[in-house]
Parts: C-alpha cells; sequence; structure tokens
C-alpha cells in the first residue's frame, strides 16, 4: 500500500511541475465567481517559418527596385549597376540583389504610368 501512495504522489509532483513550467512560459490570472484568482496559461502562437514575413520583404524590396528604376531612368540605373558590379565582393552582391529583373520592370512602368 505504500509503494501506490509513493507512485501516486510522484505522478501529482510530475502533474505540477509540468503545469509550472507552462505557466513560467506566461500566464494571465482569471478571475472566478467567487474572486478565486486562477492563473491561465497563454496560448503562444507556434514557432514556424515567417512565410509571411519573408514574403513581405520581398514585395517591399520589389516594390522599392521599381521604384527606384522609374526615378533614376532605365539607362542611368544600368549604368550605376555595371559599375557596381565592378568593385568588390559586397559591391558585386549588391549589384547581384539590385538587377532588374521582369517584376521590377512590372512595377517601374507602372509607376511611370502613374506620373
Amino acid at each position: 500500500m505504500a509503494e501506490t501512495q509513493v507512485r501516486d504522489f510522484r505522478k501529482r509532483v510530475r502533474q505540477i511541475d509540468r503545469r509550472h513550467t507552462k505557466l513560467a512560459r506566461g500566464y494571465v490570472h482569471l478571475v472566478e465567481r467567487d474572486g478565486l484568482l486562477v492563473p491561465q496559461e497563454t496560448h503562444l502562437k507556434s514557432h514556424s517559418f515567417p512565410l509571411r514575413a519573408i514574403l513581405l520583404v520581398l514585395v517591399g524590396f520589389v516594390l522599392f527596385k521599381g521604384i527606384l528604376v522609374s526615378q533614376v531612368g532605365l539607362s542611368s540605373y544600368t549604368t550605376r549597376l555595371e559599375s557596381l558590379a565592378e568593385g568588390g565582393a559586397i559591391e558585386k552582391a549588391g549589384a547581384w540583389l539590385m538587377q532588374i529583373d521582369p517584376f521590377t520592370l512590372a512595377v517601374a512602368e507602372f509607376v511611370v504610368g502613374l506620373f
């Protein structure tokens, strides 16, 4: 009989430890009808791959390049890219990132059409 009591005690301690670690991540006090404060764990968002954030950064970058091409002009932009590509490794990487792609051209033509 003593062994079953020890087993039950260890089970309760494990449950308390699990609840404590969940509440350590964040909790909110909820007030029951009788005025008792009951800590309830907060539901955190899953730490998945931030696809939406990456997509927004890429779209913003393409919009930036398109506006830049429309304001500077296509010939001047390509001349600046060529001079940038002749530099060091960082300049070459920048020239590769800033190269004109079909999306950038479409945005540039759209912006030029607006003004």
